[in-house]
C-alpha cells in the first residue's frame, strides 16, 4: 500500500543466522611461546599441531623430540647391560638394569629369570607374600615393610592405651583415686609416643629436599645484598673480591669440619624423633656455603651493567636510595641473579650428597653411604637407582629455576 512504512530491524530474513563471536580463540603461537616460558618446550609442537599450524612441520619435530631420546637412552641401556657382564670383582660386580630394577622394586621382571637367586635359595614362593609379594631388601620393598610394621606398632600402641584407660575406670568405680591418676598417666604417656622405625628411601628424599632448600635459601639471603653492593660500589668490590676469589674454590668437605662445630655450639641437642637434627643443618651449612657464590658473583655483574641512563633519571627523580634500589636496580638485574640461583641450586644439590655421606644426615648421601658400606651387588643396584633419582631430582629443580628465569626476563614474545 501506497505510503505504508515496513519495520525490517525485528525479524532477521527468513534462513539467516547471526553466529555469535566466541570469547575465546585459540592462537597456537601464543599457547606455544607459554609452554617454552613454562620448560615444557616438548609440548610446543602439540600445541601448533591443534592449531594447524604446518602440521607437517610439527609431526616431524614431535618425531624427532621422542624418538631421539629413547634411541639414545635404549643405547645407553644396552651398553649398561654389556659392561655390568664384563666389570666386576670377587665380591661385587656393576648391576644390570634388571638387577636395578628388581632393587626399585623387589619384583623381578618376569620375562627373566631372577637377578639375585641367591637371595631366595631355600625358600618357596610365598616368602614375600606378607609384603605383598616385595623382596624386602628393595627399596619399595622396604618401604612397604616399614608401613606395614608401623600399622602393626599403631594398633598395638592403641590397645595399650585403651588397656590402660580401662584399668584406670575400674579403679576410679572402686575409689582409688590414685591407682586411677596413675593408670591414667600411662595412658597418655603411651599416647605421646610416635613410631621410631628406620627412615626409607623416600624419607630420606624429602630430608634430602628439605636440606637443599635450607641451604639455598640462607645463601641467597647473604649473598644477594652482598652481591648488590659490590655491583653498587667499586670500593666494596674491591675490598670483598679476594675473599670471594679464596672461598669459592674451597670442597664442601673442607667446609665440613668448621661447619660442625657451629652446628654443635650453637644448637642444642633436639629430640631423637624430631626431623630438625644438628647434622641436617650441619649438612644445609655446607650446602649454604659451597653454594652462594654464583648467585653473588651474577648479582654483582647485573647491578654493574644496569643501563647508566637509568640510575640518571633516577637522580633527576631524586629517588632515594632504598627506592633506587628497589625500582630500577634489582628489576634490571633480576635476569642475571636468576642465572645465578639456577647455577647455585645446583651446585647446592651436587654437594648435598657429599655433605650428607659426612654429617650422616639422614638424607640420599646416607643412603648411598650405607648402601655402600653393605659392599653387595644388590646394594650397588640400589646406588645406581639412586643416581638417577638424583639426577631426575637435580633435573626437576633446574627446571623450576629456568623457569623463574625466565618469567623475569624481558623478551620479545613472537605471538
Amino acid at each position: 500500500m501506497n505510503g505504508a512504512v515496513v519495520d525490517t530491524t525485528t525479524a532477521p530474513p527468513e534462513g539467516a543466522v547471526k553466529a555469535k563471536k566466541s570469547k575465546f580463540t585459540y592462537n597456537p603461537n601464543r599457547v606455544a611461546h607459554t609452554l617454552n616460558k613454562l620448560g615444557l618446550g616438548y609440548f610446543s609442537p602439540f600445541a601448533r599441531l591443534i592449531g594447524k599450524d604446518e602440521p607437517a612441520k610439527q609431526l616431524r619435530e614431535i618425531a624427532l623430540n621422542t624418538l631421539l631420546p629413547i634411541v639414545a637412552f635404549a643405547g645407553f641401556v644396552i651398553a649398561w647391560a654389556v659392561l655390568a657382564k664384563a666389570v666386576q670383582t670377587d665380591s661385587v660386580q656393576i648391576p644390570s638394569p634388571h638387577q636395578a630394577w628388581y632393587a626399585l622394586t623387589g619384583t623381578a621382571i618376569p620375562a627373566f629369570s631372577h637377578p639375585f637367586p641367591e637371595s631366595i635359595e631355600g625358600l618357596e614362593a610365598p616368602y614375600f607374600a606378607d609384603n605383598d609379594g616385595m623382596d624386602p631388601k628393595s627399596i619399595n620393598g622396604f618401604a612397604q615393610a616399614e608401613k606395614l610394621a608401623e600399622k602393626e606398632y599403631m594398633i598395638s600402641q592403641q590397645e595399650r592405651v585403651d588397656k590402660f584407660l580401662a584399668r584406670s575406670e575400674e579403679a576410679a568405680a572402686e575409689g582409688d583415686t590414685e591407682k586411677a591418676a596413675k593408670y591414667k598417666e600411662n595412658s597418655e604417656m603411651f599416647a605421646s609416643k610416635t613410631y621410631q622405625g628406620n627412615k626409607t628411601f623416600y624419607d630420606q628424599i624429602w630430608i634430602s629436599l628439605l636440606t637443599v632448600a635450607i641451604g639455598f635459601i640462607v645463601a641467597t639471603v647473604v649473598a644477594v645484598p652482598i652481591g648488590v653492593l659490590c655491583g653498587i660500589s667499586p670500593m666494596f668490590n674491591i675490598a670483598m673480591n679476594p675473599l670471594i676469589q679464596l672461598f669459592k674454590p674451597v670442597s664442601p668437605l673442607a667446609w665440613f669440619p668448621i661447619v660442625f662445630v657451629f652446628t654443635t655450639w650453637g644448637i642444642a641437642t633436639p629430640p631423637s624423633d624430631s626431623i630438625w637434627q644438628r647434622a641436617l643443618f650441619t649438612s644445609a651449612g655446607v650446602v649454604m656455603l659451597c653454594s652462594l657464590w654464583p648467585t653473588l658473583i651474577n648479582t654483582a655483574v647485573g647491578v654493574a651493567s644496569v643501563d647508566k641512563d637509568h640510575l640518571n633519571v633516577a637522580k633527576v627523580l631524586k629517588l632515594g636510595w632504598a627506592k633506587r634500589i628497589g625500582k630500577i636496580v634489582l628489576p634490571a638485574s633480576l635476569p642475571l641473579i636468576f642465572t645465578g640461583l639456577r647455577l647455585s641450586i645446583g651446585v647446592g644439590w651436587m654437594v648435598l650428597i657429599a655433605a650428607d655421606m659426612m654429617a650422616q644426615n639422614q638424607g640420599l648421601g646416607k643412603f648411598v653411604w650405607d648402601m655402600y658400606q653393605n659392599g653387595d651387588t644388590m646394594s650397588t643396584a640400589q646406588i645406581i637407582v639412586a643416581v638417577f633419582v638424583i639426577g631426575a631430582i637435580g633435573f626437576f629443580l633446574d627446571r623450576i629455576m629456568l623457569v623463574c628465569q625466565r618469567l623475569v626476563t624481558f623478551e620479545e614474545q613472537n605471538i
